[in-house]
């Protein structure tokens, strides 16, 4: 596998500073659970040779297989100087909205990392006047080390719990889904019911009767609907 890590780590390094705090979210598009956001701190100083070897395969958690995340996630949190991490709960996501509740934790997270962080990189998203100064990098979880770090230690974060989530309640199947819409995860949530876990506030076609749900399909082939979206995404 090509050393994906060794190029973020030259993007952050080009930025000129030695204290490189990155973060990003998992969970953002899932109908069930918990939106996971975090933050990684590195010292480029003390990142050379040896040190840095556990971030050689690094990347985007959306690229790495569950088992090379688990190695990844090990080797962040050798290397880093700090991590923070912030878990926003399915209701507080229905009562405030998805985006609003990511963009306010990215911001308290750089709060928490800035001091001593000298540069703070962040996901795409510009987080407003009220956060520490920081930079949003376009696909940056495929450009800074420390973005990408942050993504995989929210995504293995957040697939655990949602993997233990799985004994409290076992007829959803979070432990393969870990609460992302599959077609197994839709016919379960529209036999059953939602469970405590699932956002309400997302317009599934799950949470639907069979009735309604042809008649959005029906509109859809009819050109006059769209896919429906997480409220406040």
């Amino acid at each position: 596998m090509r050393r994906t890590g060794q190029k973020l780590l030259k993007f952050d390094r080009n930025l000129g500073a030695r204290l490189v705090a990155g973060t990003d979210e998992a969970g953002r598009g899932s109908l069930a659970g918990p939106l996971v956001v975090a933050g990684v701190l590195l010292d480029y100083d003390c990142l050379r040779d040896h040190k840095v070897r556990p971030l050689g395969l690094l990347n985007d958690s959306k690229q790495c297989t569950a088992e090379q995340r688990e190695e990844l996630f090990r080797g962040v949190l050798g290397c880093a100087e700090r991590i923070e991490v912030r878990m926003i709960p399915q209701g507080e996501i229905d009562r405030k909205g998805l985006h609003r509740s990511n963009l306010a934790a990215m911001r308290s997270i750089l709060r928490s990392l800035s001091p001593p962080a000298e540069v703070c990189l962040v996901d795409g998203f510009k987080l407003g006047p009220t956060a520490p100064p920081h930079r949003a990098v376009v696909d940056g979880d495929e450009k800074s080390a420390a973005i990408a770090a942050a993504s995989i230690v929210a995504k293995v974060t957040r697939d655990r719990l949602m993997r233990r989530m799985d004994a409290l309640f076992p007829h959803y199947g979070f432990s393969s889904h870990v609460g992302y819409i599959t077609p197994g995860h839709s016919a379960i949530v529209r036999e059953r019911g939602p469970s405590r876990l699932h956002r309400r506030s997302f317009q599934a076609l799950c949470y639907l009767s069979e009735e309604e749900a042809d008649a959005i399909r029906a509109a859809r082939l009819r050109g006059e609907s769209a896919e429906p979206v997480p409220v406040g995404s």
